[in-house]
């Protein structure tokens, strides 16, 4: 995985607070060992501004977020990682600049990748209806509620669509999820 996303900038969409450390820190080593540049986009005032990660409950690292969602412009990226955590998802749904940005990437026909209880943001884009997708098995009925077709397997790869989209369950199918982005966003 050395230069397979040479050129490839990668957006990574969190919450102010609330990313689960792991599925952003581990997706987003993959992308740069993969050639590729990761860019950290949150909703707040400025660049440098940090955002809070957590360890399941507990706070994690913070880390430097590199555009404020404000002024983040989805033509700048080639694909967008969803990281996870409960609280992520859920504060990035209710914020409508954020929904946005998703639907954009769909729009586009860029591929997107979500973990965990990310796909709660396809719901709130209107993106999860005709996709099949994995996510925590929490979210299973939320998904199935909004038109998804959900399996239960580490990593889901779904082209009914206008782009392509990577979905996984939990921290443990990392693994597979990186690969998976990796490859997806390399021939994108």
């Amino acid at each position: 995985m050395a230069n397979e996303l040479r050129g490839k900038v990668i957006a990574f969409l969190v919450a102010a607070e609330g990313a689960e450390q792991v599925e952003l820190q581990e997706p987003w080593r993959a992308v740069e060992a993969a050639g590729g540049r990761p860019v950290l986009i949150a909703p707040v005032d400025k660049a440098g501004a940090e955002a809070q990660l957590f360890q399941h409950l507990d706070k994690g690292d913070r880390q430097r977020v590199d555009m404020p969602l404000a002024t983040a412009d989805v033509a700048e990226y080639d694909a967008l990682v969803l990281p996870g955590g409960v609280a992520n998802p859920d504060m990035l749904r209710m914020n409508p600049e954020a929904v946005r940005f998703v639907r954009r990437f769909f729009r586009d026909g860029k591929p997107v990748a979500a973990i965990c209880h990310a796909p709660w943001m396809l719901i709130e884009a209107h993106e999860a209806s005709g996709r099949t997708l994995t996510s925590w098995p929490s979210l299973h009925t939320d998904l199935s509620n909004a038109g998804a077709a959900w399996v239960d397997e580490p990593v889901v790869v779904c082209e009914k669509g206008d782009n392509t989209l990577v979905t996984s369950r939990k921290p443990d199918d990392l693994p597979s999820f990186n690969d998976t982005l990796v490859k997806v966003f390399s021939a994108a």
